[in-house]
């Protein structure tokens, strides 16, 4: 493919791609769906006794639909259980997990960051490892990686899966050079590497995009904006959708910000944000339940659920290695056509199933509260923490929070921010806390993630 081409052609695979989120592939899932059902039953054990529980087989399974009312999800305290029933030993757990046949081709072994709790094994099969380069070539596509660009990993590269996995997966968009930094080198570090190998794209969580804005000049004396950056793709927490830290990161960097994870997605070039378009039909069924009864949510246009996934192609597993996974996000979704032209029904972060607090009964998730903080920017530096004296989700009001206010601000204009935080809060989400204000860099900058919550009860 010649470089004008390349510029002209919309996917990264132009004869899949634009059958997302039709009938067509529908079918064709529906298809995959009897075969992988087969082989959990008859290769892996850890679903086959889920199945068997539920009192089904695979031939009682007719249509997706049957596959999400008769098959209870699964999830973290699942493979929780399934390490602790053979007294923690990783193989044997992953043989009932994952099945003997599939562990014979197990390439890569990776894991969620564990930091809301143990980490979820996230294996990579040899064959796994292509299907995510094609995955990730979709996605890489989508957030404008042609030949030529220098992409800085920004991720924990140890053990996470959106770490040292990458360099592998990029490779499948020609001519992009993959610079391994990793979020363990610190920010002074990263920003000098950025610098010297003239890194013009980065890869990273946006706690830390955010906090190398704030020590950029420090070290290296200059703005972030004058190292060249011209696209972040942002993942592994909330922040890169919320419009507020999103239009931070855009005018700060002078960059194009794409948010990208919580499944197979990547956000367009829309000047508005318009979720994430899902990108692997194919290799992936995705659904939405309610978070509490786990009922489907049908995939309707604005409609809200916990997101469940399901692999269409069990040897080429990607992450999510059994039937009906759920990570505990809450997603939004959109079917009606982006303004953008591509194509994948789109999905949005409202927040995680066990960070979502209730004050006198109203849902509040950090990454709303963390969208109202960063509209006060530059008055407040963004950083914030949420102070709990027991156990969630029950918050006793009022919400307790911690903001840092920036440096310079007088009494004055602190108590008249103050009220318009509280008048913000109240009007949008229905809560009105009370504040502590701090200087600016008292709390704890995060490489990976920021945990928002401040705990100050004991965890059994």
């Amino acid at each position: 493919m010649s470089s004008g081409e390349a510029k002209l052609q919309q996917y990264f695979n132009p004869e899949i791609e634009p059958l997302f989120n039709t009938a067509q592939m529908r079918e064709l899932q529906e298809r995959k769906l009897k075969e992988t059902l087969e082989y959990f039953y008859e290769h892996v054990p850890f679903d086959r006794e889920r199945m068997q529980k539920a009192g089904i087989t695979p031939d009682d399974i007719k249509s997706l639909d049957d596959f999400s009312r008769k098959l209870p999800l699964c999830g973290q305290a699942d493979f929780r259980d399934a390490f602790e029933s053979v007294d923690n030993d990783m193989f044997r757990a992953y043989e009932i997990l994952f099945g003997k046949k599939r562990m014979t081709d197990l390439h890569l072994l990776t894991t969620t960051s564990g930091t809301t709790g143990t980490p979820t094994p996230y294996p990579v099969f040899h064959k796994s490892a292509e299907a995510m380069g094609e995955i990730m070539g979709r996605w890489g596509w989508r957030a404008g990686l042609r030949s030529g660009d220098r992409l800085a990993i920004g991720f924990g590269l140890s053990m996470h899966a959106a770490g040292t996995p990458q360099i592998y997966w990029y490779k499948k968009i020609p001519g992009v050079t993959v610079i391994p930094i990793g979020a363990e080198a610190g920010t002074e570090r990263f920003l000098q590497m950025v610098k010297l190998f003239n890194v013009n794209v980065i890869t990273c969580t946006p706690s830390l995009a955010t906090h190398l804005i704030e020590r950029c000049p420090d070290v290296l004396g200059e703005p972030i904006a004058k190292l060249g950056i011209e696209r972040l793709i942002l993942g592994a927490e909330p922040g890169a959708g919320i419009p507020e830290v999103r239009d931070r990161l855009e005018s700060e960097y002078g960059a194009k910000v794409y948010d990208v994870g919580a499944g197979y997605g990547v956000s367009c070039d829309c000047e508005d944000y318009q979720g994430m378009h899902w990108i692997a039909d194919d290799f992936c069924y995705y659904e939405l339940v309610h978070p509490e009864t786990h009922e489907p949510v049908a995939m309707e246009h604005g409609a809200t659920g916990m997101a469940v996934f399901t692999p269409l192609d069990p040897e080429g597993a990607i992450f999510f290695a059994n039937l009906r996974v759920t990570l505990n996000d809450i997603h939004q979704v959109f079917t009606d056509p982006c303004p953008c032209g591509n194509s994948g029904f789109r999905y949005k972060i409202v927040g995680r199933a066990d960070d979502m607090l209730k004050v006198k009964g109203v849902p509040v998730y950090p990454a709303a509260i963390q969208g109202v903080i960063n509209s006060f920017v530059p008055r407040v530096t963004g950083q914030f923490r949420i102070v709990l004296d027991e156990p969630p989700p029950r918050v006793v009001p009022p919400l307790k929070l911690k903001i840092e206010v920036a440096d310079g601000l007088e009494e004055m204009q602190i108590t008249a921010l103050e009220e318009e935080v509280l008048g913000k809060m109240h009007a949008l989400l229905k809560v009105r806390p009370t504040i502590v204000w701090l200087k600016a860099n008292t709390l704890e900058r995060a490489l990976k993630k920021t945990q928002f919550l401040e705990k100050n009860y004991s965890e059994k």
